[in-house]
């Protein structure tokens, strides 16, 4: 119904009225949002505004199958837990949707993917099946038809050369790695690149001392050569991302929103450059749940731009979990 709707959004209008729309369809046709408004006792006709909204805790995505729509799931993601937790699933119906979402996003920040040759450093999320990082990296890959683009696993002295080899000629490359896995590669090699972006996606995932999200880009951009270390937000219940070019400060496409609740009072909304909850709107989500309040602390800058500045306290770390600044 709403399929590609939201792709189009043009104005702040646009995107609330068709806010308004997905949030009735999915309080009357998802079972675990019914239940959370009926449990909040908020009709649907008291919702007017996207501040009357309520947004669905994330981690029913870990104990219930979130999902608006009785179509049956073509893909299923799947966090990374550690051993004994309980991973999210996201039941994912159309995955024409999750492709649209990060295509469409990619070039409303950078440019047709067909201009970059994507190598990827994700040895973490290649070790499991189900991450929805894996999938986009992997058609990025295909989509940009370049041979020398994919995935590097241990490989990292083929890796150098194929960065050394492609910036020198000054091909544009998108280099997209989990930030444990660019450390190793910086410290091992030295790089002085000039066509190449660096993109984290964040997580350390045990692997070694959780780093101020300033602390790595440092080390980062001295290792790479280069002034500004990108970062990509997303995570396993999302079929969108936000991203930046620089500076920690995330944007999001026009059919994802970012609001800041007040870590009290999870109900209540905060003004612009406030730190609290990071409740997430994504249309792309159409079909599973758009509202969600997620375990991150952030801020918000302007209406398309936000800050991650940490996680609640005991909450687990995830696999896409965004570094403390």
């Amino acid at each position: 119904m709403y399929k590609n709707a939201f792709f189009s959004i043009q104005t702040k209008t646009d995107f609330e009225e068709l806010t308004l729309q997905i949030f009735k369809h999915q309080a009357s046709n998802n079972i675990v949002y019914k239940q959370f408004l009926k449990h909040l006792k908020i009709s649907i006709s008291s919702v007017k505004h996207l501040k009357d909204i309520p947004f669905l805790p994330i981690q029913f995505f870990k104990t219930h199958k979130v999902v608006s729509t009785t179509q049956k799931e073509q893909q299923t993601f799947s966090s990374s837990g550690t051993s004994g937790n309980l991973t999210s699933k996201h039941y994912v119906t159309d995955l024409s949707i999750y492709e649209n979402s990060y295509l469409k996003a990619f070039e409303y920040f950078y440019e047709k993917i067909e201009d970059y040759t994507v190598l990827a450093l994700l040895p973490s999320y290649l070790e499991r099946n189900g991450s929805s990082l894996i999938y986009m990296v992997n058609d990025l890959i295909k989509k940009s038809e370049k041979p020398e683009s994919g995935f590097y696993l241990n490989n990292l002295s083929d890796l150098k050369d194929k960065l050394i080899s492609l910036d020198g000629q000054g091909k544009k490359v998108l280099l997209i790695g989990v930030s444990f896995a660019l450390l190793d590669l910086v410290e091992k090699y030295q790089f002085q690149l000039t066509t190449t972006i660096v993109m984290e996606t964040g997580g350390m995932k045990g692997r070694r001392k959780e780093l101020v999200r300033n602390e790595l880009h440092d080390i980062l951009k001295q290792g790479f050569g280069l002034e500004n270390i990108h970062s990509e937000y997303g995570m396993t219940e999302l079929l969108s991302q936000a991203y930046s070019n620089g500076n920690g400060v995330f944007k999001t496409p026009p059919w994802m929103k970012i609001l800041i609740r007040d870590t009290e009072n999870p109900l209540q909304l905060l003004p612009n450059n406030h730190t609290g909850g990071i409740n997430i709107i994504d249309l792309a989500n159409v079909n599973s749940c758009s509202f969600i309040a997620t375990q991150d602390l952030g801020k918000v800058l302007t209406h398309t731009t936000f800050e991650v500045l940490g996680r609640f306290d005991h909450s687990d770390i995830r696999g896409c979990n965004l570094l403390t600044h």
